[in-house]
This record gives structure tokens, C-alpha cells and sequence, in this order.
């Protein structure tokens, strides 16, 4: 490609966001001041590649098992944006990129931009809502979050209990343009007929007996910010089409009020049950379920991202022991990480905080650790299908090998080691298996 015009240069670093330019293969052509702050390096920037300086790789990172913005620009012709774990200042952050190729007068591209938004999704330094892990599976599951977060559409978070859907739904709603307004939280479960209106929509002075003064419903104190209606799945049905016509009128009146009143606010929910089989069953509403599952997001369970559980660990314990230096017994960790956690994060928060009871130092020994009665042991990949045919064993380590990337939990380095080869010989094979994506 031709040489980067000096005014093009000035132009790159009048912004204030991280940005460089590229060409088709990954080389930096020119990096602004905010870029250079931000990888805070002495080494000359320009002619080095954007994922050695930003993910530590020796390679592209579409080749190490991770969607690339650049590839997808150049094949697309259109911007391209993902999530990414980059190295930056401050240590291991999620940033979205954001590629956009540059065009000439003819229409072609002569270079590629990249721009770089540290994603910051816990404001007033808030740091006991900020959402951990590095994983590739949270990160896709975060990707989404901050897709969403600028619009107006309502959101299901699907998953496990105890995965943190709470915590999620606050991040959407600190990443949003509401995220000055209230955030409010409704647990659904156990709601009564009365107790869900009252609750939800208020009352005014004399409704009924003993309501002595006017109480402002959780619609109304989440007016312009963001009503999140946790465990959804657990409203009764009788109760499911006050909340249709809420959502679809956008109006709502106080228990004894004349006047309507207008609801403003953005709508997340949240259930580990199956909507879709309720639907099927008749103990959900389908009309109500369409108007909820706009843009379902599934949250990961734990044992599905134990990569992240070192990260978790080291949060939880300044939470739980702020001002103490507390450390695992690597045989403690081990223990955990052999885990099930059927329980997810909730579960690893009761058992460090029982450790913290028990330990008299600083360490956190095997003894320590009490999990209970639950399942516990996981391996990496579930067990083997069956045999069902005569194979060449050529064909039988493709199949196995595109099985086990499938199934496998953790990175694709992790497998590579699970199997016993490079990951640059694992790659390889699962190209050949046309698994490599």
C-alpha cells in the first residue's frame, strides 16, 4: 500500500480514542498519541503488528481461534466490530475494535482503520458491579451486552441461576444512554396478584385499607432508566397479561388513580427456565414471550468458563476480606477448578466466604475448602460417543478432533495441551477437519 499522507497523520491524532491505521497484512502503518499512550511502549509503533502489540500473539488472531475485525473488513468490504481481550496500560481490559476501511476517490481500499473503546461498564468507580472474566465464552456473551446496551430493545438473559444475570443486567445499563437514570430490580418470584400491582404500579391514599399515604410504584421510580424483572418465568399466568399490557400500552394507573400515567423505561429480564417449552406447555403467555425475547442473551455457566475462576477468586476475596492479602493453596485452587459448581458463581462466593471462617492465616488450604455434597470431578470434554461404524483412523481423529473442539471448555490452547500437541499442530488439524472456526 502507499505511503500514509501526512495529513491523514493529523487527522488520526486529533481523536482522542486509541486509533491506528493497517494495511492487509496486520502491519500498523501510523498509531495517534491516545494508541501509544494506551500500549504504553518506547518501541517504534509503526511497521509492527496490531496483535503483537495488542494480544501478546505471534500470529494474527484470527489463526489463534478468535473472530479478527481486520479479516472480517477485508472480506465484508464494510466495518467489522468485535469484543477483544487486549494488553493495554492498565493490564488485560475488554475492548471493542472497530474496523472501518478507508477508500480512495475510486473505491478502493487503500488502508484500514482501527478504533479502540476500553469498555467501561460500571460508572462512579462502582467496582463490585464490574463483570469479570476473560474467557472466550464471556466474551462473546459480553459482545452482546454492549451491542444492545445502546439501544432501546428488550433484553432476556437466559442461564443458570447464580451466573450473575443481575450484575449483566446492570452492566447493559450502565453502558446505555439511561445510565444516569434509576436501575431498578423486581424479583418476580412469590409475587400475588395484589402484592405485583401495588409493587409494581403504586397506590394512591385510601385505595384500600391501610393505605394511608400515596406509594410510588417500581414503574414509576424506574421512570427514564431501566426496570429489570428478574426470574420472569416465575409470574403466574393470571398475572403475565398485566405486564403485556403494561409493556404494550406503555401506560399504567395507581391502585385507586383516574389518570393514566405514562411508563418510560428500558426493559431487561431475566429466568433460567425454558420460556419457549412454557409457551409450548401453557404456563407462559406466547404473546408476552415474543415481547420479551427481543434479543436473548445466554449467560455461561461457570463450569463452562473455568478459566476465568483464578479471576474470580481474586475478586471475590477483596470483596469478602477487604484489606487482607489472602491466597489459594495451589492444591486449593486445583480442588475448585475439578469442580462442578452447579451452583455457578453464587456457589464459589459461599464457598471462599466458609474458607474465610475457617482460615487463620492468609492461605487457604485443602481443608479449607467444603464443597459439599455436590457433583464434582469434570473433566474437560464429556465421555466419547459411542462406535457405531468401521472407519479409517484418518477419518476417526477428524471426527474427534472437530468432537472435541466442539465440546471442549476452555481455549484452544488448553485442548491443544489436553491432547497432547502444539496448538499450532491442532490448528492445523482442525483446519483440515474444517473445524477451525
Amino acid at each position: 500500500m502507499n505511503k500514509v499522507p501526512s495529513e491523514l497523520i493529523t487527522l488520526l491524532d486529533s481523536f482522542p480514542e486509541p486509533k491506528i491505521l493497517l494495511d492487509e497484512n496486520y502491519r500498523i502503518l501510523a498509531a495517534n498519541a491516545a494508541y501509544r499512550r494506551e500500549f504504553g511502549t518506547e518501541r517504534k509503533i509503526d511497521g509492527r503488528f496490531c496483535y503483537e502489540l495488542s494480544h501478546h500473539y505471534d500470529k494474527p488472531c484470527d489463526q489463534a481461534g478468535e473472530n479478527c475485525p481486520l479479516k472480517g473488513a477485508m472480506e465484508s468490504g464494510e466495518p467489522n466490530r468485535v469484543l477483544h481481550v487486549h494488553h493495554t496500560s492498565a493490564g488485560r481490559e475488554h475492548v471493542e475494535v472497530e474496523m472501518v476501511p478507508v477508500k480512495d476517490k475510486t473505491g478502493k481500499t487503500t488502508y484500514f482503520m482501527e478504533t479502540m473503546h476500553v469498555l467501561r461498564h460500571a460508572h462512579d468507580g462502582a467496582h463490585d458491579r464490574n463483570l469479570v472474566g476473560y474467557s472466550r465464552s464471556f466474551n462473546r456473551m459480553l459482545e452482546l451486552a454492549k451491542r444492545v446496551a445502546t439501544r432501546e430493545s428488550s433484553v432476556l438473559l437466559l442461564g443458570e441461576s447464580g451466573t450473575g444475570k443481575e450484575l449483566v443486567a446492570q452492566a447493559i445499563h450502565d453502558m446505555s444512554p439511561r445510565a444516569a437514570a434509576p436501575f431498578v430490580a423486581v424479583e418476580c418470584s412469590g409475587l400475588t396478584e395484589t402484592l405485583f400491582e401495588s409493587e409494581m404500579f403504586g397506590y394512591e391514599k385510601g385505595a384500600f385499607t391501610g393505605a394511608i399515604g400515596r406509594k410510588i410504584g417500581l414503574v414509576e421510580a424506574a421512570h427514564g432508566g431501566t426496570l429489570f424483572l428478574d426470574e420472569v418465568g416465575d409470574i403466574p399466568l393470571s398475572l403475565q397479561v398485566k405486564l403485556l399490557r403494561l409493556l404494550e400500552a406503555g401506560t399504567y394507573r395507581r391502585i385507586g388513580g383516574v389518570e393514566p400515567l405514562s411508563a418510560d423505561f428500558r426493559l431487561i429480564a431475566a429466568t433460567h427456565r425454558d420460556l419457549a417449552e412454557m409457551v409450548q406447555e401453557g404456563s407462559f403467555r406466547q404473546d408476552l414471550y415474543f415481547r420479551l425475547n427481543v434479543f436473548p442473551i445466554e449467560l455461561p455457566p461457570l463450569r463452562e468458563r473455568i478459566e476465568d475462576l483464578p479471576t474470580l477468586v481474586k475478586r471475590l476475596l477483596s470483596r469478602l476480606a477487604p484489606g487482607r492479602k489472602i491466597s489459594l493453596a495451589e492444591e486449593s485452587m486445583t480442588a475448585l477448578m475439578h469442580h462442578d459448581f452447579p451452583g455457578n458463581i453464587r456457589e464459589l462466593r459461599n464457598i471462599l466466604e466458609r474458607a474465610l471462617i475457617m482460615v487463620d492465616g492468609n492461605t487457604i488450604l485443602p481443608q479449607h475448602i467444603h464443597l459439599g455434597n455436590m457433583k464434582s470431578g469434570k473433566s474437560g470434554v464429556s465421555p466419547a460417543p459411542p462406535f457405531e461404524e468401521l472407519i479409517s483412523l484418518e477419518l476417526m481423529e477428524r471426527r474427534y478432533l472437530a468432537w472435541a473442539a466442539k465440546n471442549f471448555s476452555g481455549d484452544r490452547k488448553a485442548l491443544a495441551d489436553k491432547l497432547g500437541m502444539s496448538e499450532r499442530t491442532l490448528y492445523r488439524k482442525l483446519k483440515e477437519a474444517g473445524s477451525s472456526d
